[in-house]
């Protein structure tokens, strides 16, 4: 599987397990014999946007794209900035 198919099956199947809208992906990494990818995603969606409530996801994949493990690393506001 190339990057891009690896990053699709990623943001899919992340967003099928939470039942969260996917807002990006923020790392794409080749690790092992599989992949590792963090993909931000929506938790709690306010008026106005910036204040939404995000969370960054890590999300292990084998080589053919299957989910193995994926863990919520992170939460913040839209707003804030990351350090």
């Amino acid at each position: 599987m190339n990057a891009m198919e690896i990053i699709s099956a990623a943001r899919d199947q992340i967003a099928a397990l939470t039942s969260l809208p996917v807002d990006t992906v923020s790392r794409f990494k080749r690790e092992g014999d599989g992949w590792v990818v963090e993909i931000e995603l929506v938790e709690m969606r306010r008026i106005p946007n910036s204040s939404d409530v995000l969370a960054t996801y890590q999300i292990q994949l084998d080589s053919d794209g299957s989910l193995l493990s994926y863990q919520r690393t992170q939460r913040y506001y839209r707003g804030q900035v990351k350090e």
